[in-house]
């Protein structure tokens, strides 16, 4: 029998006899009937899929002081700055995690939710508290994947849609038009029109930046050729914000491939009442800062080092 062979009721049960009662791991496994081992692994599935959820609630002195310079300095209703793991390949997990945490609490009836996508804000996903429905709306805000993989904008947005019992609404298109025509074209379908409409009119955006080094998604998914990065580079790109390259001052660049893109424009969304910006990484500060010049964000989620020099920069 496998990890995926065992069923939610005792998966949770495992789950709560040892993090809640207190169970030794070899009490639990006696009293379910399960080897040692076995109890291990579906405790670990458990901590990977958001079953369990185990945080700090006290956080490091450093780290709310770089809180509250954030704040002040880019005008921000809240960050959240996370330290910097010893592992720096979980950073993209621990941010991703904030992310759900904070939309758990924030996330209220009858609101119309926008998100971006990323490895980043994916993997936040399992740290989305489960609610029954309440109205919430979900919007994909940019085309998907013609690639099946895990962080497709579509997948995500239906992932977090179901944590949340929301409605879903998605772009039946791929992100990038083979050209502006086909881009135009695809703007006119009912269903696509429909998601620009309330992209209008959201209560939150959710949204991450990406950066053009040679592991960004563009490279790895082969969403873009070689050619094209390295002419977004020569136009003075700096990375992403909703698959818009941008440069170092918050501008979207005049460029073909930014003319093909089959997402929201993420300067409309300054209005948005709530725009909850999430990234980290040294390799990434430059288009974290653009994109905090362009959005002006309400809530930045960031690691310790690139808060570190972005609380030393004005706006």
């Amino acid at each position: 029998m496998t990890t995926a062979d065992v069923n939610d009721d005792l998966k949770t049960r495992i789950a709560w006899l040892y993090y809640v009662e207190g169970m030794t791991q070899d009490e639990v496994a006696n009293l379910v009937g399960m080897n040692r081992s076995r109890v291990l692994r579906i405790l670990a599935s458990a901590r990977q899929d958001g079953t369990v959820q185990i945080r700090v609630t006290t956080r490091m002195s450093r780290c709310v002081e770089l809180e509250r310079e954030l704040e002040s300095r880019w005008s921000l209703t809240r960050a959240i700055v996370v330290p910097e793991p010893q592992d720096p390949n979980r950073l993209r997990e621990i941010i991703g995690a904030e992310v759900g945490a904070y939309m758990s609490q924030a996330v209220t009836p009858n609101m119309t939710v926008g998100l971006g996508w990323g490895k980043t804000l994916t993997s936040g996903v399992p740290a989305i508290e489960p609610r029954a429905s309440e109205g919430v709306k979900i919007l994909s805000m940019l085309g998907g994947l013609t690639r099946v993989s895990s962080i497709n904008p579509s997948e995500f947005a239906w992932r977090v849609a179901d944590r949340l019992s929301a409605e879903c609404y998605m772009m039946a298109s791929p992100v990038y038009a083979p050209d502006a025509r086909t881009r135009e074209s695809l703007m006119n379908h009912p269903g696509i029109a429909e998601v620009f409409n309330r992209a209008q009119s959201l209560d939150m955006a959710v949204l991450s930046v990406g950066d053009l080094t040679p592991h960004s998604v563009f490279s790895e998914y082969g969403l873009l050729t070689r050619d094209e990065i390295a002419s977004l580079e020569a136009a003075g790109a700096v990375g992403d914000i909703l698959c818009h390259f941008i440069d170092a001052d918050g501008n979207v660049i005049d460029h073909q491939v930014n003319k093909r893109v089959v997402a929201v424009d993420p300067l409309s969304l300054r209005g948005t009442r709530q725009i909850v910006l999430a990234s980290g990484g040294w390799h990434k500060l430059t288009v974290i800062r653009a994109a905090l010049k362009l959005l002006r964000p309400t809530v930045l989620v960031v690691n310790e080092l690139v808060a570190e020099r972005l609380a030393i920069e004005s706006r």
